[in-house]
């Protein structure tokens, strides 16, 4: 029989490596919680019609989407992001505004396996309802800025955009429709064939022929109507004095056709420039609206952990431990009752403990205990338990093996190891 592997395009982490996703999760959500941000859980499939909101134009509703029908004959599909899920969930529960929450989630793409993107990927990320300032747009911005910087990464960019309203994108759009019409055949065949249904998107393309021909596009940012022109320079007065380096990017559209006016990404300058997206977001103001709910504006971004550690490897940095070292190792050669007892105390006395099983020989558990990285090991053979003691060895620092009355040894070991 074949050994049993991961499926191709997913991944496994083993500890001590998801120590790392732990410093990048509870760094999230200290940054998040910070800014009054609460923690948003969303069913990992939903029913195909949320996700086909993201856009018929996109490659996320077009290619990339794991959609089944499952057993009551429903048309669901695997989560490809979060942002239509906590736009639904909106609309079904009705929070109170403003509604600001944040997440960390497993989203799944069918596409090519390469470095930092998988076919089973993870995301942390916010969402902010019921606010059309350009305000909580700094704010939103900033804190994605300051969780990079809490993390240590030094070499990110900032990219910053606005692709306009209901207003006056629609003229933006058949300028540059007009535009590249002219320029058909050096597009790359996929936006030749699709050029009309949204040709935003070539803006976004790498191919070097899209690229070329979009050099001296019409810009967005060139033909905003004046409220529009007016947030995108209250966004920016706001980065600036909050000390927030950005760059304007006028071919910056993101991958999502529910964007409106601020869209933003963040680039690791460590990185490949053709893989370099640390994660990004924007405004979609009118998707609450479209997904059946009452008009209501929202911004967000989603951040890719992945990537993220590929930035944290490229810029040589230590995320350090979140799980600190054991306490004390608990070494028993009389049965295991009093392992079994006193690990128990331990962790009751907010320590930390671990023990080993099976009757294990002294020196095997011995073993275990040094790798454990444990600061005390907690010895008990047969004379120690006629004696209701527990002898005390230190692991780490030297200090010679004491005995002490078994009443006695967690506040042994609270003393010796938290001072």
């Amino acid at each position: 029989m074949p050994e049993l592997q991961h499926v191709p395009g997913t991944f496994d982490v083993l500890p001590p490596a998801s120590e790392r996703w732990e410093v990048l999760l509870s760094t999230f959500a200290r940054v998040a919680a910070s800014a009054g941000y609460g923690l948003l859980i969303t069913p990992t499939f939903e029913e195909l019609s949320v996700f086909q909101r993201v856009g018929e134009s996109t490659d996320v509703v077009r290619k990339e989407m794991y959609d089944f029908v499952d057993k009551g004959d429903r048309h669901l599909a695997l989560r490809p992001e979060v942002t239509a899920s906590a736009v639904r969930a909106f609309v079904q529960h009705h929070p109170t505004l403003p509604w600001k929450v944040w997440y960390a989630a497993s989203n799944f793409r069918y596409e090519k396996p390469q470095a930092g993107r998988y076919r089973e990927f993870h995301q942390v990320g916010i969402e902010a309802f019921g606010s059309p300032d350009p305000d909580l747009d700094v704010e939103v911005v900033a804190l994605g800025w300051e969780y990079y910087a809490a993390l240590g990464l030094r070499r990110v960019e900032l990219l910053v955009n606005s692709l306009g309203d209901g207003t006056c994108r629609p003229g933006y759009r058949a300028l540059l429709l007009e535009f590249l019409q002219a320029r058909r055949d050096q597009l790359c065949p996929e936006h030749q064939a699709r050029l009309e249904v949204n040709p935003l998107r070539v803006l976004d393309c790498k191919k070097p022929g899209c690229r070329a021909a979009t050099a001296d596009a019409p810009r967005q940012i060139d033909h905003l109507c004046e409220p529009c022109t007016a947030h995108l320079a209250r966004v920016r007065a706001g980065l600036d004095a909050l000390d927030v380096p950005y760059r304007i990017d006028t071919g910056l559209v993101r991958g999502l056709d529910y964007y409106t006016r601020t869209t933003f990404e963040y680039a690791g300058l460590a990185l490949d420039g053709a893989q370099n997206a640390l994660g990004g977001g924007g405004r979609y103001d009118g998707l609450v609206a479209e997904m059946g709910g009452p008009d209501t504006p929202g911004i967000g971004f989603a951040l890719g952990l992945e990537r993220i550690l590929l930035a944290i490897d490229a810029e040589d940095l230590d995320t350090g431990q979140t799980a600190p070292p054991l306490d004390a190792f608990v070494v028993d050669f009389a049965g295991g009752e009093t392992a079994r007892d006193l690990t128990a105390e331990l962790r009751a006395a907010g320590l930390r403990a671990d023990r080993a099983f099976d009757g294990r020989s002294p020196k095997s558990q011995f073993k275990s205990a040094d790798r454990s990285g444990a600061a005390l090991a907690l010895v008990v053979g047969p004379d120690e338990v006629a004696a209701g003691t527990v002898a005390v060895k230190d692991l780490r620092g030297g200090a010679p093996q004491v005995t002490v009355p078994r009443a006695d040894v967690v506040e042994e070991v609270r003393r010796r190891v938290r001072g």
